[in-house]
C-alpha cells in the first residue's frame, strides 16, 4: 500500500507527537479509515518530508509521531508565476491542480474584460480557500515539497505590477509566430492566460507595453484550462527540471 502523503501548516521536527489540523486529520481518519501503527509522510512547505507513524487515530483527531526529515528534491528551479483568467465550473479547479503539478510557484486568479465571473467579498474568499484546498491535494498526490500559494484576485492592472521583477513574463496568444523555443533561458517567468474568449486586443497590447512577450504554443486554440499546463509543461521541459 501507498503510504499516503499528508499536508500541515504545523511546525514538524524529528520525535515530536503532532497533532494533525482539522482537515488532514478528516481526510486520515474518515477517508482513509487509518488506524494507529500505520505510516504516513508529513510535510508543511519547508522543503523536506517527514516520516511520521500515527499514535491515535479519530475520525476527527489524529496525533502522530514524527521521525527524521528527509530531504525533498522535486521543487523545480524555475519559478513560474500564473495569472490565471477565472473561468467556470470546474475549470479553474483543473488548472489550479494541473499547474501545481508542472512546478508552478504561485497562482494568481485574474479578472480580465471578457472574463465571466465576478468574485467579490465572501464569495472570493471561499474561492480562494477551495482552490488552495485544491492545490495541497495536488502537492500531495504529485509529491512536491512545497504547496503553491493562491493569490487574491487581481485586475490587469495589478497583474502587470506585480510581475514587473520576473525575468520573463509571457501572455499567450495564438495570433503570433513567437516560439518558447527562440527565447533565452530565465529563472523566472510570468504566465498570462487569457479568458475562454481571449484576451483582447487592449489587454495584449497593455501586457506588451509592460514587457510581455506574446507567444504561441502551435496553430490549435486551446482552452483556458489547457493552456497553463500546456504552457509550464513547454517552460519546464526547455528551461526547468522536466527530461533533466
Amino acid at each position: 500500500m501507498r503510504i499516503p502523503r499528508i499536508y500541515t501548516d504545523s511546525p514538524l521536527g524529528e520525535g515530536s507527537h503532532a497533532e494533525l489540523d482539522e482537515n488532514a486529520a478528516q481526510h486520515v481518519g474518515r477517508v482513509l479509515r487509518m488506524q494507529a501503527g500505520q505510516e504516513l509522510r508529513l510535510f508543511n512547505g519547508d522543503g523536506q518530508d517527514y516520516p511520521a507513524t500515527i499514535t491515535e487515530a479519530g475520525k476527527k483527531r489524529v496525533e502522530v509521531l514524527v521521525g527524521a526529515p528527509e530531504p525533498n528534491h522535486t521543487e523545480p528551479p524555475l519559478q513560474i508565476i500564473l495569472g490565471q483568467t477565472l473561468s467556470k465550473g470546474d475549470r479553474m479547479d483543473y488548472a489550479v491542480q494541473k499547474a501545481v503539478e508542472m512546478g508552478v510557484t504561485c497562482i494568481v486568479p485574474l479578472t480580465t474584460e471578457r472574463c465571466e465571473i465576478k468574485l467579490k467579498g465572501d464569495r472570493e474568499d471561499k474561492r480562494l480557500r477551495h482552490w488552495q484546498s485544491v492545490a495541497i491535494s495536488a502537492a500531495e498526490q504529485c509529491g512536491r515539497a512545497k504547496v503553491p500559494e493562491i493569490l487574491p484576485v487581481m485586475t490587469v492592472e495589478q497583474w502587470l505590477e506585480r510581475t514587473r521583477n520576473c525575468d520573463l513574463r509571457l501572455v499567450l496568444h495564438h495570433r503570433t509566430a513567437k516560439s518558447l523555443e527562440s527565447i533565452n533561458k530565465p529563472s523566472s517567468i510570468a504566465l498570462m492566460i487569457g479568458p475562454e474568449g481571449g484576451l483582447t486586443a487592449e489587454e495584449i497590447a497593455q501586457a506588451e507595453n509592460e514587457g510581455f512577450l506574446p507567444v504561441a504554443l502551435g496553430p490549435r486554440v486551446l482552452r483556458t484550462e489547457t493552456a497553463p499546463v500546456a504552457a509550464m509543461a513547454l517552460c519546464q521541459w526547455l528551461w526547468g527540471d522536466i527530461g533533466s
